[in-house]
């Protein structure tokens, strides 16, 4: 995944200076979900390219006000800004479960991958299913199904998901009355538009409290075996009349 990080290349006493205020964290929703009109991006890069703003992050928040966004989504934006190390997104899509929640963020000065997921409302407040580190990837590789596609495929990698669709992470209540949030990541042959050669599964668990407990690797069943090639199915026998 590329991102373009904005923060790192701002001094710290200008970011901290040309920034107002972050409002105290709220529970995020629905209410932060915007869509930028058609032409936003290009106007807001027509805005923010040129002239070489103290806060590149700050002029394109400044512009989603200018173009129609509500206090909330600006505000998630400015949130998002701060505990992404200088992310900016914008949240598309609210997705209500309780008492975490799902909420998909389309990225847009991203060169590629322009939507993920968050885990909000938890302890930590936000979290990005596609934190890579984040993943039990130990129990992965230690499992026989994964290891015989290793051998197979040994240029083999864990990629973050594609998250542009309309699909949500499966949502399974855990014995302690905490959740477990299933999300999906690609195996791919090499580079990222190399082949795909397997499907991962991580659980995202929390306590009942809404913390974070860490990830556990979902072992998928092997596919259900196929057929010999060149070998027709036999027909039944013969009813007796």
């Amino acid at each position: 995944m590329v991102a373009l990080t904005i923060a790192s290349a701002i001094p710290q006493s200008e970011t901290s200076a040309s920034q107002p205020p972050i409002q105290a964290p709220g529970k995020i929703g629905a209410s932060a979900v915007w869509h930028p009109p058609r032409d936003f991006i290009t106007r807001a890069h027509a805005a923010c390219d040129q002239g070489n703003p103290p806060n590149y992050a700050e002029c394109f928040m400044a512009q989603m006000s200018e173009g129609g966004a509500a206090t909330d989504a600006v505000n998630f934006t400015r949130m998002l800004f701060h505990e992404s190390a200088g992310q900016v997104g914008i949240m598309s899509e609210f997705h209500k479960v309780g008492p975490l929640d799902v909420a998909r963020v389309m990225y847009p000065l991203r060169a590629n991958d322009n939507y993920g997921l968050l885990l909000v409302n938890g302890d930590p407040k936000v979290l990005d299913v596609d934190d890579l580190k984040r993943l039990d990837r130990v129990s992965m590789e230690q499992n026989q199904m994964y290891q015989s596609v290793k051998t197979k495929y040994p240029n083999m990698g864990l990629w973050p998901g594609d998250r542009s669709g309309t699909a949500w992470p499966q949502v399974k209540p855990l014995p302690d009355g905490g959740q477990q949030f299933i999300v999906g990541y690609p195996l791919i042959n090499g580079c990222h538009a190399c082949a795909h050669v397997g499907l991962a599964l991580f659980a995202w668990n929390f306590d009942p409290s809404g913390k974070f407990l860490g990830t556990k690797y979902v072992p998928k069943p092997p596919p259900p075996k196929l057929m010999r090639p060149n070998r027709a199915p036999q027909p039944p026998p013969p009813q007796q009349s």
